[in-house]
């Protein structure tokens, strides 16, 4: 028997794998295909103050090996989600939930995760300051150590959860950036989140993405996921969640090995909405493959 149970943030979970945020909804339109809680949690969507419609269409483009994606944080903002998904989704998943929450200023942020902090479905708050696809916010919080610092300590003073902080690939130094988050208080690291890219439309001779550039997803990232959580593992204590361009239990354990304790799998849901469900019920016979009998073992086994 080989152990897949990991420890997030003081919280056990039965494995480290988890749909990331945007690709896996509220969670119970998947869970019309297969039982969710065999999932160690998931990342809801992101979860802004108020409701937000997202960007104009086109907001998806096809690329070799992935995807870029401009879909702007459409969500009905935290009180809608509050009164009416989280409801729902307490009739299809019995485990705690990662709440990922967006804003545009550190107040957003404050009153957003306050508001979800108080809800007993949510285990983590998975806090974004790295979406690329929003004017005026997301990102910007993402991109210097002292912004992300001001961010994490606004809402660790009104949280009680494990604040974990998602980070932006963009960026030329971003162990100093986690290493502000963690200075901070933050309780754990979330990274990668998409890189910034485009696709122009040979006919028209514009971006196909209304938004011009949109967020790089999807197995071409994985090398640059690895090496940025490799860095990350090496200046900072907190744990890491890794994620950019997962779609198998190999790529699990890899991304283990450069040091994430758990992995989030974003667009391979997309491509296959049974991925994780494939993913977990792989896994074991890749540990045995390899050797490998507890997965707390191998957690930056490759420093």
């Amino acid at each position: 028997m080989v152990n897949t149970k990991i420890s997030l943030c003081g919280i056990e979970i039965d494995n480290p794998v988890i749909p990331a945020s945007g690709t896996f909804g509220f969670g119970y339109e998947f869970a019309e295909l297969y039982d969710i809680n065999c999932l160690g949690t998931f990342s809801f969507k992101g979860t802004t103050k108020d409701a937000r419609f997202g960007n104009p269409t086109p907001r998806i483009a096809e690329c070799s090996s992935g995807m870029l994606n401009a879909v702007g944080l459409q969500n009905p903002g935290v009180e809608k989600v509050i009164s009416d998904e989280l409801p729902k989704l307490a009739k299809v998943f019995n485990k705690k939930v990662m709440a990922n929450v967006s804003g545009f200023a550190v107040e957003d942020y404050v009153y957003t995760c306050e508001k979800l902090d108080k809800e007993e479905q949510v285990g983590w708050l998975e806090v974004n300051i790295s979406c690329p696809n929003v004017h005026g916010g997301g990102m910007s919080f993402g991109t210097s150590p002292e912004s992300a610092y001001e961010v994490t300590k606004a809402v660790k003073a009104v949280t009680t959860k494990p604040v974990i902080i998602k980070l932006s690939p963009n960026v030329t130094d971003i162990a100093s950036i986690a290493a502000a988050c963690e200075n901070a208080g933050a309780d754990g690291i979330s990274m990668i989140n998409t890189l910034m890219g485009m696709r122009i439309n040979l006919k028209t001779r514009k971006p196909i993405i209304a938004n011009k550039t949109g967020g790089y997803s999807g197995p071409a990232i994985l090398p640059v996921a690895l090496r940025m959580v490799y860095q990350v593992y090496e200046a900072v204590k907190i744990p890491i969640v890794g994620m950019g361009g997962i779609s198998t239990a190999e790529d699990v354990i890899e991304m283990m090995m450069a040091g994430a304790t758990a992995v989030e799998v974003g667009a391979a849901n997309l491509i296959e909405p049974y991925a994780c469900k494939n993913i977990i019920d792989e896994l074991p016979a890749v540990m045995e493959r390899y050797g490998i009998k507890d997965l707390n073992e191998i957690i930056g086994g490759a420093h």
